[in-house]
């Protein structure tokens, strides 16, 4: 049986609850995982401060593989793996982008900027609570992004755009993806385009994470619910997906566990582990032969 040595859990619709919120259940499974010998890390596309809030109440001192895998770090000031989109980039995109009608976001690890332009529906405020940003993390809006960038140029770890018509967006994305070679676009959900720095991805940011730690993907077990996770979980040497995950996630996975609303995470970490040795026990196992 393989001896894995590095749990890697996506954030929301895996770890915590629909309403947010952790289960006792999968504190405790945590810290199960922690005794015996397993690094636990946090793969998600929030921001590295919303991460660390979360890894401070699962009592995780570890990397964290934020930004949906632009930025890893166990502390704001000293990351151990930045990936961002250039100032130019930047500002070239956002160039393009103020043609059409929508809602721009540039991420940073310190702070966010969007414009203020208005949409249909209430896009522009899932777009900011989906990440939980709370009052330690600056979420400024201007009239143009473009002036605010010729004097304040920025480095994004992913641009955000919110569009109130389907055919904009897939005429923005065609648009960018013939213009711009540097770069990803990725349509996650309706009317939503993500833009990143060409091969980024949470698979990405979890081989930079083992690779560091000295831990083949072959031990690495990686659990998720999205269709952004599809890469870490077929790469890792287990690849979980939770029961609210869609099918096409599942199906890449080597196991299904229970939804995240059902203790998913706390019942595939203690029903796979238990069985699992402590890492000293099996080392000094290796010294005594």
């Amino acid at each position: 049986m393989t001896n894995y040595k590095l749990l890697a859990l996506n954030v929301d619709g895996t770890l915590l609850r629909s309403n947010g919120r952790l289960q006792p259940s999968t504190k405790e499974a945590i810290e199960y995982v922690k005794g015996k010998g397993v690094y636990v890390t946090l793969v998600t596309n929030r921001h590295f401060q919303s991460a660390k809030k979360l890894a401070k109440a699962l009592k995780l001192d570890s990397y964290l593989v934020t930004h949906g895998g632009a930025f890893i770090a166990d502390n704001l000031d000293e990351p151990l793996f930045e990936k961002r989109l250039t100032e130019e980039m930047t500002f070239n995109l956002v160039q393009v982008l103020e043609n059409f009608k929508c809602n721009i976001r540039l991420t940073h690890e310190r702070y966010s900027i969007g414009n203020r332009k208005k949409i249909a529906s209430n896009l522009l405020s899932k777009s900011i609570l989906n990440t939980s940003d709370s009052m330690f993390y600056p979420v400024q809006f201007v009239d143009s992004l473009g002036d605010t960038l010729r004097d304040e140029p920025v480095t994004a770890t992913k641009i955000d755009v919110y569009f109130s018509k389907e055919d904009e967006k897939e005429e923005a994305q065609q648009l960018i993806i013939e213009a711009f070679e540097g770069v990803d676009v990725k349509s996650n959900q309706n009317k939503q385009l993500e833009i990143v720095q060409k091969g980024l991805s949470k698979e990405y940011g979890l081989r930079m994470l083992a690779k560091h730690l000295k831990i083949p993907l072959e031990e690495t077990v990686a659990i998720g619910d999205a269709e952004d996770d599809k890469g870490m979980i077929a790469s890792a040497g287990l690849g979980v997906a939770m029961w609210n995950a869609p099918f096409e996630v599942k199906h890449t996975a080597d196991w299904v566990t229970r939804s995240n609303n059902h203790e998913g995470v706390g019942y595939m970490v203690k029903e796979h582990f238990r069985k699992q040795q402590r890492q000293e026990f099996l080392r000094k196992i290796k010294i005594d032969k």
